[in-house]
């Protein structure tokens, strides 16, 4: 079957490159479909039933082909000369960093019980009541805390965004932990 249908195949190509130049308007883009129709017929050509037409197959094969295509580009655009391209633009990584290092220094001045509370609940996902068993104080307690604590660095974030120097910026916080040790 192999040698018949290779023969078959190509005496087919002429009306397959007119259909589909027909369909694309293109003549380029219309070689480009017939190649992709020869390649799936070719592949598949197991599954065609010798003695039915196949103008027809290939024809269907290169329709479907033609329509996926298009289906694809409908969310592409053309931008040969990169102009659209050239507007887009995207933000520097090095903020998500800045930003992370202005909230380690915040919450490096943490009181050490704030700081305790927020990283039991915050960062290891603690209950409030496993919380203040860990540190032998109330679950009202643990709650103020990392009410307080959360507060705090939302203030001292907020007045380090709009620039405004607070007043202990000169002094190091209290024995603060490495970054290793908080996360």
């Amino acid at each position: 079957m192999s040698g018949q249908f290779q023969d078959d195949l190509a005496a087919l190509v002429p009306n397959l490159r007119a259909f589909a130049k027909s369909l694309s308007g293109n003549a380029d883009y219309a070689d480009d479909l017939v190649q992709e129709t020869l390649i799936k017929a070719w592949k598949n050509r197991n599954t065609f039933a010798e003695g039915s037409n196949l103008k027809a197959w290939l024809f269907t094969i290169l329709r479907n082909t033609f329509l996926s295509d298009r289906r694809k580009r409908k969310f592409e655009v053309e931008d040969p000369d990169g102009i659209l391209s050239a507007k887009l633009s995207t933000h520097g990584e090095q903020s998500g960093h800045m930003d992370f290092l202005d909230f380690a220094q915040a919450f490096g001045k943490l009181p050490d019980d704030q700081r305790e509370a927020l990283i039991l609940i915050g960062a290891e996902g603690f209950s409030y009541e496993e919380a203040a068993l860990m540190c032998g104080c109330a679950v009202g307690t643990i709650k103020s805390r990392v009410n307080r604590a959360r507060n705090k660095l939302v203030e001292m974030l907020d007045m380090k965004e709009q620039g405004v120097a607070e007043d202990d910026e000169s002094q190091p916080p209290s024995s603060p932990r490495p970054l290793t040790t908080i996360f």
